[in-house]
C-alpha cells in the first residue's frame, strides 16, 4: 500500500524528531513548536519507545489492519485511546484485526492523510466539523460555532440525533465514513498577556486562531481581531507582542508552553472541541459486517477511555499552569451570559447553511427541553 511504502522510508527519520505535542483541534493545530522544545528532549525520547511499540501492535498475522495516523504525541489523552484501542480490537476480533498507531505527523498531516482516503486506502484520522465543512458538508461546521454547546451532555445528544447521521451520511456520500464522535478533544479557552475577565476585555485584542472562516469569525464577532496563524509561531509572536493572545484546550496552550508568555487564561469554554475519527469509506464498505461491528465499538469504547484519562490531564494541566504564575479566571454564568449574547450573531452570518440550521441544531441537542 502506499502509505505503508512511504512510511517504511520516513518512520526512522520521523520517530528520531518526535517530540512531545498536546492537543490542539482543526487542521492545523497539531504542529510542533519550536518554542521550549529544548525542555521536552527527556519526554520526546520517552515517546519514541512508546512509538515504536505502538506501531508494532501484532499487525502481522492480522487479517485486516488499519493505520491511525495524527499530529498528536502518543502520549496525549487522544493517543493512549488508540493504545487502547489496539488491546480492544484484538479480543474482539481474536486477532484477526489490528490497529497500527503513527502519532506525531509520521505519515503526514491531515489533508493527504485523508487525500489518502479517498482513494480507499486503510488510514484513520481525527477531523472536525469545521474541516468536514471544506470538503462539502456545510452544515458540520456549526458545531464548531462559539457557545453553541451548554454542556458536554449536549454534544452527546446530537451525535445521537437524526440529525447528525443525516451530516454523516452526507460526508459518507463524499468518499468519507466517521467510525466514532464520543471523543473529547477539550473546551478551548482564551491566554492572553493581558487580564480579560469580560468579553469587553477582548475589543481589539488580537488573538491567534487555525486558519478556517468558522473560527475565525468565532472570534472577530466577541469584538476581538482573529489572526490566523500556524502553532508553532504562536509562542514567539506572543513573546513579541505580534498577538495578544490564543486560544486552545489547556492541553495545546500548557504543552507548547504559552503560559509562559501570555499570563492570564479565562475558561470561558467557548467551544466544546469533541472530535471525530474518519476512515475511507470504500475501504470500510469492503469489511464484512463483522469486521465493522468491530471496528466501531473498538472505537466508541477507546473513546470512552479517552475521556476519562482527558479528564485528568485537563485538571494537571490547569494546576500546573496556575503553579508557574498563570492568572486564571473562572467566569461566572453572569460574565460567560455575556460571552453567548455577544456570540449569537455569529449563526446570522452566511457559511453557506440550511435555513434555520441553529435552532435545528439546537433543537436536535435537546437545548429547548
Amino acid at each position: 500500500m502506499k502509505l505503508r511504502k512511504v512510511m517504511a522510508l520516513t518512520l526512522a527519520g520521523a520517530m528520531a524528531a518526535a517530540t512531545l505535542t498536546a492537543c490542539g483541534g482543526g487542521a492545523d493545530e497539531t504542529t510542533a513548536a519550536a518554542a521550549g522544545a529544548d525542555k521536552e528532549t527527556t519526554a520526546a525520547a520517552e515517546d519514541k519507545e512508546t512509538t515504536a511499540a505502538a506501531a508494532d501492535s501484532g499487525s502481522a498475522d492480522a487479517e485486516v489492519v488499519l493505520q491511525v495516523a495524527f499530529e498528536n504525541s502518543i502520549t496525549e489523552p487522544v493517543g493512549e485511546g488508540w493504545t487502547k484501542a489496539q488491546e480492544i480490537i484484538k479480543e474482539k476480533s481474536g486477532g484477526k484485526m489490528a490497529i497500527e498507531v503513527y502519532p506525531d505527523s509520521q505519515l503526514g498531516d491531515k489533508s493527504s492523510l485523508i487525500d489518502s482516503m479517498l482513494l480507499g486506502e486503510n488510514v484513520c484520522t481525527l477531523a472536525d466539523g469545521a474541516f468536514y465543512a471544506d470538503y462539502g458538508v456545510p452544515d458540520f461546521g456549526i458545531v464548531f460555532g462559539p457557545f453553541l454547546f451548554d454542556n458536554w451532555d449536549q454534544c452527546w445528544t446530537l451525535i445521537e440525533s437524526d440529525w447528525y447521521k443525516e451530516q454523516c451520511g452526507k460526508l459518507e456520500e463524499k468518499g468519507l465514513k466517521i467510525i466514532a464522535s464520543n471523543w473529547i478533544y477539550g473546551e478551548r479557552h482564551t491566554l492572553t498577556n493581558v487580564p480579560v475577565n469580560t468579553v469587553e476585555d477582548l475589543k481589539g485584542l488580537k488573538i491567534r486562531v487555525p486558519s478556517n472562516e468558522i473560527q475565525s469569525k468565532g472570534f472577530d464577532v466577541l469584538g476581538a481581531t482573529s489572526t490566523g496563524m500556524a502553532l508553532g509561531d504562536v509562542y514567539q509572536a506572543l513573546q513579541t507582542k505580534t498577538i495578544d493572545g490564543a486560544e486552545n484546550p489547556l492541553a495545546t496552550l500548557y504543552g507548547r508552553k504559552l503560559h509562559e508568555v501570555a499570563k492570564y487564561l479565562i475558561l470561558d469554554g467557548h467551544v466544546k472541541n469533541f472530535t471525530t475519527w474518519v476512515v475511507s469509506a470504500d475501504w470500510f464498505n469492503s469489511l464484512t459486517e463483522e469486521q465493522q461491528t468491530w471496528l466501531l465499538e473498538t472505537a466508541s469504547e477507546a473513546g470512552e477511555y479517552n475521556n476519562e484519562v482527558q479528564q485528568a490531564a485537563e485538571a494537571d494541566y490547569l494546576q500546573k499552569m496556575k503553579d508557574e504564575g498563570v492568572t486564571v479566571v473562572e467566569p461566572s454564568e453572569e460574565v460567560l451570559a455575556g460571552f453567548k449574547e455577544k456570540a449569537q450573531p455569529f449563526y446570522e452570518m452566511d457559511f453557506g447553511w440550511t435555513d434555520g440550521l441553529y435552532d435545528t441544531v439546537r433543537a436536535a441537542m435537546g437545548a429547548n427541553e
